[in-house]
């Protein structure tokens, strides 16, 4: 009698996705986990790598008994993280120790691959090209489209409704009315991949790009 054939494992596929509708590419480089938090239904593409292990530093309890928070790195709802891109807290240097401080990032955001994030804070709807770099503790306010290669200096506050690009980046226009809701650009989220989403704007609602990555 011939012996039965082993039963070959199902394959996985590339994102594992949570509860909350998060997908995590099984290929990005996740650190401290416990130290980051994930709002749903946020993407997280292949060799990106946040650095949640860049906490903030640990400070004795209050006199109210309520522990310090130490979350590194905040993502909101509908949220896409291309390939490639580095999120790390911003930091800065007082006596002699390097101090790590909160990133949030709000919802509905797109962060083309190859960027590199240090940013205090990204409101929601906002659209980064693809090669941004963003310095520490720059602040980006809502409805914000930032232009390929642009580097924006440390502490740079961008207003809302802006259009920013250059090195180093200034206001170059403004997104005008309709942004986010039509008019916008669909297409790859590959930076000129080849992607063929459709269903979603610059600046609006990220539901069916979210959808669209398997």
């Amino acid at each position: 009698m011939s012996r039965p054939s082993a039963r070959k494992a199902a394959p996985k596929g590339e994102y594992i996705e949570t509860d909350s509708g998060n997908k995590v590419s099984r290929r990005s480089a996740i650190t401290g986990t416990a130290n980051i938090t994930l709002g749903g239904r946020t993407v997280i593409m292949a060799d990106v790598h946040l650095r949640g292990d860049l906490h903030p530093t640990r400070a004795a309890p209050s006199t109210s008994g309520k522990e310090p928070i130490t979350t590194s790195i905040s993502i909101g709802r509908c949220t896409v993280i291309s390939t490639g891109s580095v999120i790390r807290p911003p930091s800065r240097i007082s006596r002699g120790e390097v101090h790590y401080y909160p990133m949030k990032i709000g919802d509905n955001v797109f962060i083309g691959p190859h960027c590199t994030i240090s940013a205090i804070s990204i409101s929601s709807h906002v659209h980064i090209s693809h090669h941004v770099t963003i310095h520490p503790f720059a602040m980006i306010k809502e409805n914000v489209k930032i232009l390929p290669h642009a580097v924006i200096p440390a502490n740079m506050v961008i207003p809302s409704g802006s259009v920013v690009g250059g090195q180093p980046a200034r206001v170059v226009g403004e997104v005008g009315e309709g942004w986010g809701v039509g008019g916008g650009v669909s297409g790859g989220i590959g930076g000129g991949e080849k992607g063929g989403e459709k269903g979603w704007v610059e600046g609006g609602d990220l539901r069916e790009l979210v959808r669209s990555v398997k």
